[in-house]
């Protein structure tokens, strides 16, 4: 009799196992991004960062209006092109119903508000991109993820102006993330006394071979060399570059980070002299410091945790716990007026951007953090300390 009792208490167990898992809410996050050419790492970056987040979540346990979800990962590649971002746009909404979708260039950005907001499935745009283009839009669906590039252009300017001289050389990538960078750092590098001297934007998403146009700008003797574009490519034109000779200092755009380009430009001492965005691995901060552990572990020592990973990390917590403040995981304006809100409550070890909050336009409030390569390491600097 009691064997008889406990097969059927076990049976009423695993019924009930099996009801709770089959009352679980799966529930997709989108993501359109390069995930193959020369920016695939760039995307794998974003999308390893997403998924650590969610494994964790899912670990946990999140509820929604007193159900159980699941989070799910829906990764689409579109080779960094604004044209397949948008077609991925509309496969994640029609196919997948999700209420958010991850994009990590400005292009694909872009490209997504044209219709993010409109028709009977609007969907919020979690973006990785740092113009200022992208919250000046007016879209009231739009969260800007990393803060805007505009803080850096006096700041790097100064640096490299005053450790190398004025005449600079533009080598950035072609995409519309680099031409942004570009218009809006030459009147800068100008109005402080300097002088444009060569300028040949490369595809640093298509191409392995920079010298030609490395070649053409040396041409011109600059002191300094502007470069940027995912940070494998910029790796290889800094490479590149020091192969032809050039002695000088570099001015890198925030989409390159300087401790993964020193993987692909022969180590840090081709990068000495430049100045950048600080790298998550010598943030010191308790978010950076406790993500890059986990990351480590997740993915092995040889894999660089960068911003592009910590930030995409810590937006899929503030979009669950906007989801969960909200009382839904499908009304995106609804979420969306909860985001701000999340963000304050993030906890500081998953926080590695030291966010504060959500503007009134969709932008990200927090103080971002410079590195320079000096004596072949990257030393920390405050932006404010630059000029």
């Amino acid at each position: 009799l009691s064997r008889r009792l406990a097969l059927t208490a076990l049976t009423v167990s695993a019924l009930a196992f099996g009801t709770a898992a089959r009352a679980q809410e799966v529930v997709n996050i989108g993501f359109t991004g390069p995930l193959s050419g020369g920016a695939a790492l760039y995307g794998k970056n974003v999308v390893d960062g997403m998924q650590m987040a969610i494994n964790e979540i899912n670990a946990k346990g999140l509820q929604v209006a007193g159900k159980p979800v699941k989070l799910n990962l829906v990764a689409l590649d579109d080779k960094y092109s604004p044209a397949d971002s948008a077609i991925n746009a509309r496969r994640l909404v029609q196919q997948s119903q999700v209420a958010a979708i991850f994009v990590p260039h400005s292009g694909g950005v872009y490209a997504l508000q044209a219709f993010n907001q409109q028709g009977p499935s609007p969907f919020i745009i979690m973006a990785y991109s740092s113009t200022p283009k992208i919250t000046e839009t007016g879209n009231k669906l739009t969260v800007r993820i990393p803060p805007v590039i505009t803080g850096y252009m006096a700041p790097f300017s100064h640096y490299e102006q005053r450790h190398f001289g004025k005449k600079v050389g533009l080598l950035p990538g072609n995409h519309e993330y680099a031409k942004t960078w570009t218009d809006l750092f030459k009147p800068e590098w100008i109005k402080l006394g300097g002088q444009i001297v060569a300028e040949n934007p490369m595809s640093y998403t298509q191409s392995a071979d920079f010298y030609s146009g490395v070649s053409r700008v040396l041409a011109a003797k600059p002191d300094v060399l502007f470069v940027g574009g995912p940070s494998e490519p910029t790796g290889l034109v800094i490479k590149q570059a020091r192969e032809l000779g050039f002695k000088g200092g570099f001015l890198i755009m925030d989409q390159a980070k300087l401790d993964e380009i020193a993987k692909f430009a022969g180590g840090l001492p081709a990068l000495e002299g430049s100045v950048g965005v600080l790298p998550i691995t010598v943030d010191t901060s308790a978010g950076s410091t406790a993500f890059a552990a986990d990351y480590a572990k997740d993915y092995g020592a040889n894999r660089t945790p960068t911003t592009e990973s910590s930030y995409n990390y810590a937006f899929v917590y503030v979009l669950a716990d906007a989801m969960k403040r909200a009382g839904t995981t499908s009304d995106p304006k609804a979420i969306y007026a909860q985001i701000d809100a999340a963000i304050k409550a993030l906890p500081p070890q998953i926080n590695a951007g030291n966010f504060k909050g959500l503007d009134a336009t969709g932008g990200t409030l927090s103080e971002p953090y410079a590195a320079v390569v000096e004596d072949g390491k990257i030393k920390p600097v405050n932006l404010s300390d630059l000029k």
